[in-house]
């Protein structure tokens, strides 16, 4: 099968003073379900006893009548201190659901402005526990283990990238089925990431909240994800805005590598619409911008091409 990339530079040249503007919108009034822990005897290397250092996802199973088997853990971001859960994550989930994918959004350990919570491995390391707790549970869930996406937004797209680039096939000599259990994303969903940790192009405040902020160049080399690729990486969608202050050069050196090892790739950059908008689709915290809202309706089409989900 012939491996074709396809990238959609949208510049769109379109002049208002309110693309990017709150507007009223419907408050998600929806219920948020029950979180599961991931290691319900306690985190390895948790500082305390509280919500913030207890890593869990929070499942959204698909409507039994329209599930397809297939699966998405979703990261919000955050800039590594925080977690945006609604507009990042459950608005998402629910958006999952309607075309019958089961997703589960994760809350993963985070740092605070002092430096003195949580910085790499730990994010990582609930990532990699949340894939295998979803792989390993599949049939409890009716998902197929082979249909196990990962979506990350900004900080959250640089831990997805992180997953897609440093995954394990797990350990075959573990004594329990989560341990033996494969981490490696099915396909990759990055909405405006953070991927590197050494150019110009750098997020500091991601960055130092991971490694600090006297550099370690080794460990900030191991995190620039984009040098990390391999045809091993899962087939990836991205997505960006031009004027993203995070800098949409992320994406592209991402892609560029996806490109090198020939790994099927995707990529979206639209001209407005800055930072942070989520779905951009006017719901909950998510601002109303019917243009870049559109980039949904583009990852469908890509999960149809990818048959994810029924054409």
């Amino acid at each position: 099968m012939q491996l074709k990339h396809f990238i959609s530079l949208s510049f769109l040249c379109i002049v208002t003073t309110t693309l990017f503007a709150q507007t009223p919108a419907t408050t998600v009034s929806a219920t948020v379900p029950e979180p599961i822990l991931l290691w319900p005897e306690g985190a390895p290397g948790a500082l305390g006893d509280t919500d913030e250092d207890k890593p869990a996802i929070y499942p959204f199973p698909a409507p039994k009548e329209t599930a397809t088997g297939a699966a998405v853990l979703i990261c919000p971001g955050g800039g590594y201190i925080n977690r945006a859960m609604e507009h990042e994550g459950y608005d998402l989930a629910r958006w999952f659901n309607q075309m019958g994918i089961t997703a589960f959004v994760l809350r993963y350990r985070v740092n605070n402005a002092e430096h003195k919570k949580y910085g790499y491995p730990h994010a990582f390391h609930d990532a990699t526990r949340a894939m295998r707790t979803i792989r390993s549970r599949a049939k409890e869930w009716s998902i197929d283990p082979d249909k196990i996406g990962l979506m990350g937004f900004s900080a959250g797209g640089h831990l997805a990238s992180m997953l897609g680039t440093h995954f394990d096939n797990g350990n075959s000599k573990a004594k329990n089925v989560l341990d033996k259990t494969s981490s490696r994303p099915s396909f990759l969903m990055l909405i405006y990431p953070v991927i590197s940790f050494t150019t110009p192009y750098t997020h500091r405040g991601s960055r130092d909240m991971q490694i600090g902020p006297d550099l370690d160049s080794t460990l900030a080399e191991y995190m620039s994800t984009e040098n990390h690729v391999t045809s091993f990486t899962p087939p990836t969608f991205l997505m960006y805005t031009d004027d993203d202050p995070v800098l949409a050069d992320n994406a592209v050196l991402f892609y560029m590598g996806l490109r090198k090892a020939k790994v099927p790739a995707e990529l979206h950059i639209y001209e407005k619409g800055g930072h942070g908008y989520g779905m951009a689709n006017g719901v909950g915290k998510a601002p109303n911008n019917p243009i870049l809202a559109t980039w949904t309706d583009r990852l469908k089409d890509w999960l149809k091409n990818r048959g994810i989900v029924k054409k």
